[in-house]
């Protein structure tokens, strides 16, 4: 029995992969031989990721799309087939946060959330699943937040719901899609260290770096590494269900 986790051939989308815990995902699939499709609203950043796999001597392209707009995630799955034939893993990791509190958050703020985080999971499995039946084969994996089914955070009430609504999402969906030899799963890293929460005074990150059980901040890396296991054979008989990343972080009273 091979228990090695091997993706090697198989063909991948990742959403919100123009850098951060996208960037990541995408480089640790492509490493382990996946055939990467970059997904990013810019386009600059998606072929920046694409260009520097290929650098590293795999396969990779790229298009720019926003998941949150039904036509392109259309155009995203029939460019992904034309190229490469099929679609394996589905990594639907696009999200935005911008902060805002309820007293102060428009309505358009609220759907413009939502939309993107929550609405465009659906949007890109959906325009997916057509070959994925076709193929009787599927790995979907969805990045939620431990901030969201777990934890709440001032001022982040609409990314908070949008990630709990995703493992809503994921488990209703893993449930219809289980008999079609398609797994649906979900991760929730705690704070990442991206260039994004870089963005934050370093001494808000080294306080949630000492709290932090294991002494540090997961990395892009580390979901990658997690992505890779739920895509992989190993997997196959898991789904429906959340790994949690963030080092014991919401564990800690």
């Amino acid at each position: 029995m091979d228990n090695s986790i091997s993706i090697r051939g198989k063909v991948a989308i990742v959403t919100g992969a123009g850098s951060g815990i996208g960037r990541g995902i995408a480089e640790v699939l492509a490493s382990n031989g996946a055939k990467v499709f970059v997904v990013d609203l810019d386009e600059t950043k998606s072929k920046s990721t694409a260009e520097q796999i290929r650098q590293a001597g795999n396969i990779s392209s790229s298009i720019a799309a926003d998941v949150s707009n039904w036509a392109d995630m259309q155009k995203m799955a029939a460019a992904v087939v034309k190229e490469y034939g099929r679609i394996d893993i589905l990594c639907e990791n696009a999200g935005i946060y911008p902060p805002s509190k309820i007293i102060e958050m428009s309505e358009e703020q609220w759907d413009k959330v939502i939309d993107v985080n929550l609405k465009g999971c659906f949007l890109g499995l959906k325009s997916c699943l057509p070959q994925m039946l076709k193929q009787n084969y599927g790995r979907v994996i969805m990045t939620s937040s431990t901030t969201g089914f777990r934890t709440g955070e001032i001022g982040l009430s609409h990314y908070s719901s949008s990630k709990a609504g995703i493992i809503g999402f994921m488990r209703s969906a893993a449930l219809e899609l289980a008999k079609n030899n398609i797994t649906v799963n979900a991760i929730e890293p705690g704070t990442i260290s991206t260039e994004g929460t870089r963005k934050y005074a370093a001494e808000e990150l080294k306080k949630q770096e000492d709290r932090t059980p294991t002494g540090r901040l997961s990395s892009p890396e580390d979901i990658g590494n997690v992505v890779l296991f739920l895509a992989s054979d190993l997997a196959s008989n898991i789904t429906g269900t959340t790994i949690v990343v963030d080092g014991g972080y919401s564990i800690v009273g």
